[in-house]
């Protein structure tokens, strides 16, 4: 064996350990920036949640359990989070819990809510996601950039609004109901029940890239060189809003 080989074979379980060691630090530095905030509070029916955020990701799902549980992942800076049970209203307002510090890191939610939950949540920047509720009211707001994801909705009352980023819906539009979605870039996708009756104003006045699938025909119609859609489905009982300034807006049949 040559020189150079003895020295390798001495040398290799020496760097063996030092690549342990210097993963092991890695791990222990990752974990040290970031931190859990977990909370559960009972919730009475028609309960609110109410969440704004400055930027990370939000993801609320509806369950079979008369409480909500609040999960967060914060990447240093930390955060203060600091809930407020207000009245049947669950309060999480990052915005006002931090207005006095600098810049803090993402914060990254999980909550579990009842099926009949309200919810209303906010963030400057990141994803927000709800999925399986069926309360009276779903609101989702970016004031920037990210995806809005609303899976398996069944409230009167949905709003979905960015700037930048993609909007999907999925969900029953009720009767009576109210329904608004706007971007200003990304793509709208729409995925409701065939069965479903609304009247409907759809504008995409920079694309003219609006797609009605399986609702095109009878009374919609497309204005201003495909620009504008309006008008009604079926008997027209709910109200249905779609603007998209720089992007498409395509609906899909359920």
């Amino acid at each position: 064996m040559s020189f150079c080989s003895k020295l390798f074979s001495f040398l290799q379980p020496a760097f063996r350990s030092m690549a342990v060691a210097a993963l092991l630090t890695a791990l222990a530095l990752s974990a040290a920036a970031q931190k859990k905030f977990s909370r559960t509070y009972p919730a009475p029916n028609n309960v609110r949640l109410q969440l704004m955020n400055k930027s990370g990701t939000v993801t609320v799902e509806g369950w079979n359990r008369a409480e909500i549980q609040i999960v967060a992942t914060l990447e240093a800076p930390a955060a203060n989070v600091s809930p407020q049970n207000l009245s049947g209203t669950i309060v999480i307002n990052l915005v006002k819990d931090n207005q006095d510090r600098g810049d803090i890191g993402n914060v990254n939610f999980l909550v579990r809510v009842p099926y009949t939950t309200m919810v209303d949540i906010e963030t400057r920047m990141g994803n927000l996601n709800v999925s399986n509720v069926r309360g009276g009211l779903v609101r989702a707001r970016i004031s920037t950039e990210g995806d809005i994801t609303l899976t398996n909705i069944g409230a009167s009352a949905v709003s979905a609004e960015n700037v930048t980023g993609d909007i999907f819906y999925d969900g029953e539009i009720v009767a009576g109901g109210t329904y608004r979605f706007s971007s200003t870039r990304g793509a709208i996708n729409l995925r409701i029940p065939f069965n479903s009756s609304f009247r409907v104003v759809a504008t995409a006045p920079t694309t003219r890239n609006i797609s009605l699938g399986a609702f095109g025909g009878g009374g919609i119609n497309f204005i201003g060189d495909g620009r504008r859609v309006v008008g009604k489905f079926g008997d027209g009982s709910a109200t249905l809003s779609v603007t998209n300034q720089q992007g498409s807006i395509s609906f899909f049949r359920r």
